[in-house]
């Protein structure tokens, strides 16, 4: 069975964090979401409060070893973005799991300043979108920007912003599920 992950920072980008969690979940996928500090309590960018299912600590213990179809989702917002790519044990993660096949999605400002953490050699070549203005990380590895609502490619799913948080959450949904149960959440969202 497939797992996500979505990791949560003080200002996170709700709708990205959220739309993400309710698709994955009418998808049948086991989605949690991971608080990246001591506490359940997390503030979205727009004063939010999320009790998350995990703290950091809580799923290193509990989800020892991740599977290459897992998948370790970013939302965007600021400063809920930086505050990801500034934890070091969490881009580790990010990084070993990618390198071993792994999924990873990322959407809004997460591609730029979380997912652009991976070596360049695993990168480079990757279409990828991400909001407006936080593209540039991910060129200077090779990636390449498509300006769409969202991108799968191979084992890197993005999304560009709030708008698109369905667009990208059914991405993630169709790489760990496949395209027929996606289609199904999809009319069942009436979209």
């Amino acid at each position: 069975m497939n797992h996500a992950y979505i990791f949560l920072a003080d200002g996170f980008e709700e709708v990205e964090a959220l739309a993400t969690l309710d698709v994955l979940r009418r998808a049948g996928v086991y989605a949690r979401t991971v608080s990246i500090s001591d506490s359940f309590h997390v503030t979205g960018a727009h004063d939010i409060q999320v009790i998350a299912d995990y703290t950091y600590e809580i799923f290193c213990a509990e989800e020892e070893e991740l599977d290459s179809s897992d998948v370790l989702v970013f939302p965007g917002g600021m400063p809920g973005s930086s505050n990801l790519a500034e934890d070091e044990d969490l881009i580790d993660l990010m990084r070993d799991h990618y390198s071993h096949d792994g999924i990873i999605a990322g959407i809004c400002a997460a591609p730029g300043l979380v997912l652009s953490q991976n070596d360049a050699s695993l990168l480079k070549g990757k279409r990828f979108t991400c909001y407006d203005g936080c593209e540039a990380p991910m060129i200077e590895k090779g990636a390449i920007y498509q300006a769409v609502p969202a991108v799968s490619d191979g084992k890197l799913i993005t999304g560009r912003g709030p708008a698109f948080a369905l667009d990208f959450a059914l991405e993630i949904v169709k790489a760990v599920r496949g395209e027929e149960v996606a289609a199904k959440v999809k009319k069942g969202l009436l979209l």
